[in-house]
């Protein structure tokens, strides 16, 4: 008998699996995988049946060339035939006109990599999900989670209902919550959900069958256009798609409740940068494309992520902002973490409460820089005389809500202790502010080589972990070595195929 059959005798008297994911989702379908490839036995409980819809079609690098070649996918993800993405094309800050970034962000990467999709959640959520199950994991879709299941103070597994409307339960030594931002059971972590303040707004988005294009090579980017009730993203899905989504203050919810698409229609009217490349262009009539959809107060972060037995990712834990595309890489970053910590527990590597320790640090870690980093983007949107650009000014930053996020981040964002305190965090962010708008006024003039963006200390924060991630896959190890450690007792690495968390 193998130490690995020793492990799985053992862990069979929690129940029939080593690990319940809840939720079939890009989250969910990275923790399974993770776990499926190191040889433990995952469940997989999906409340719809794939493909289904979802929100959030814009990637960035670290999820294409990163994550998906971790999860073994990376081959079948860019066989798809998803638009190719090379960075984002902004009309934001002082200059009326539209300005570009790259993501060639770093001469440590492969130029290939440097790329990312802009992808039909359908198509690409059902890839990862297959993947999870040709790993190994055990996918059941039509299952809603209905509770959790504990004995003590630990979680050791759930209560569901099968396809038929049969209630069963099922029980393993670790659950995963992956099932988003209406999960039922995100409060067994405890903790409290908060909700930002400053980005607190309304989402009201739907498609074009088709639209006009940037000129090449950035006709793959995402277009984002502030104007003064908010600001508009312009999606390329196909040629014969674009997502279209307005992000507005949550005063405007009136309106869109009582005729959703006239108030998109009318915020796109506002805005003529993005209008203009949908003159006579008709909305799409093709499901699930064929409504105009509301999000509202979305931005928000719970404060514990993990008890014994079980861990949020994904929505479940938190979002952020959509501008910068980072709502697909915070929930799968998210779950590889929680992933490594189920690991090395199962495997003896790393204590469960040191590996779970180390996942909530690197995670809020995550979630704290690309905060950071929103809200001194939004501070270069230079029109004062809106009211919704007004308040979106560092200055009006909520001191409790700056307290809670030193609390959430402390020094963990920047590995600068000396910035827990709520009362640094407005200069701090300022001076973010200046430093990224004085290098987006440098961008038009920066050689073909050089990108501005990179001397910013805020830009090569928020994208240090994703050109980890690439370097993680490409090479086995980040060749420039292991991330700043986090505070806690002991620096842990990582196995060469980054699933598992090992005492450095």
């Amino acid at each position: 008998m193998t130490a690995r059959d020793v492990r799985h005798k053992a862990f069979r008297s929690y129940g029939e699996y080593d690990l319940i994911v809840v939720g079939g989702g890009p989250a969910g379908s990275t923790a399974a995988t993770a776990v499926a490839r190191r040889g433990h036995r995952v469940l997989v409980l999906e409340r719809e049946n794939f493909p289904r819809y979802q929100i959030g079609e814009s990637l960035l690098p670290a999820t294409v060339h990163g994550l998906c070649r971790l999860l073994g996918v990376a081959d079948e993800v860019a066989a798809a035939g998803f638009t190719l993405k090379r960075g984002g094309t902004l009309r934001w800050g002082r200059d009326p006109q539209p300005w570009q970034f790259s993501f060639a962000t770093t001469p440590r990467l492969p130029e290939p990599t440097a790329t990312a999709f802009q992808v039909e959640r359908s198509r690409f959520d059902e890839i990862l999900l297959r993947n999870a199950e040709r790993a190994g994991a055990e996918v059941r879709e039509g299952s809603a989670v209905r509770r959790v299941l504990t004995v003590g103070e630990r979680v050791r597994g759930v209560e569901y209902t099968d396809p038929d409307g049969v209630p069963r339960t099922a029980h393993a030594r670790y659950v995963i919550d992956a099932s988003g931002n209406t999960s039922r059971i995100h409060g067994r972590v405890g903790g409290a959900r908060v909700y930002s303040d400053f980005f607190r707004n309304l989402a009201v988005f739907g498609y074009y069958a088709g639209g006009r294009r940037l000129p090449a090579p950035n006709d793959g980017n995402i277009f984002c256009a502030a104007f003064d009730a908010g600001w508009l993203w312009y999606i390329p899905l196909r040629k014969d798609l674009t997502s279209v989504g307005a992000v507005i203050a949550p005063e405007h919810y009136a309106a869109v409740q009582n005729d959703p698409e006239a108030a998109w229609r009318d915020m796109i009217r506002a805005c003529p940068q993005v209008g203009r490349l949908l003159t006579d262009v008709p909305v799409a009539t093709e499901p699930p494309y064929d409504r105009v959809r509301v999000r509202k107060d979305y931005s928000y972060w719970k404060t514990s992520l993990w008890v014994p037995g079980m861990a949020l990712v994904g929505d479940a834990a938190c979002f952020v902002d959509p501008v910068l595309s980072s709502g697909v890489h915070l929930a799968t970053y998210g779950a590889l973490l929680a992933a490594r910590a189920v690991n090395a527990a199962l495997e003896g590597s790393v204590p469960e409460a040191r590996g779970f320790a180390e996942f909530e640090a690197r995670y809020r870690r995550e979630y704290g820089v690309f905060y950071e980093f929103l809200v001194a983007f939004y501070d270069m949107e230079r029109d004062e005389d809106s009211y919704f650009w007004s308040a979106k000014k560092i200055t009006r930053v909520d001191v409790d809500e700056a307290a809670a996020f030193a609390e959430l981040a402390g020094g963990v964002a920047s590995g600068d202790t000396g910035i827990a305190a709520a009362g640094g965090l407005g200069v701090r962010w300022n001076a973010a502010a200046a430093e990224l708008e004085g290098a987006v006024g440098r961008l038009t003039a920066a050689g073909d080589r050089t990108n501005p963006l990179l001397t910013t200390r805020v830009v090569t924060e928020t994208f240090r972990t994703g050109n980890d991630l690439q370097e993680q896959a490409l090479y086995g190890a980040p060749p420039a070595g292991p991330a700043p450690a986090l505070p806690g007792p002991g620096r842990l690495g990582v196995t060469g195929d980054g699933l598992c968390w090992l005492p450095a």
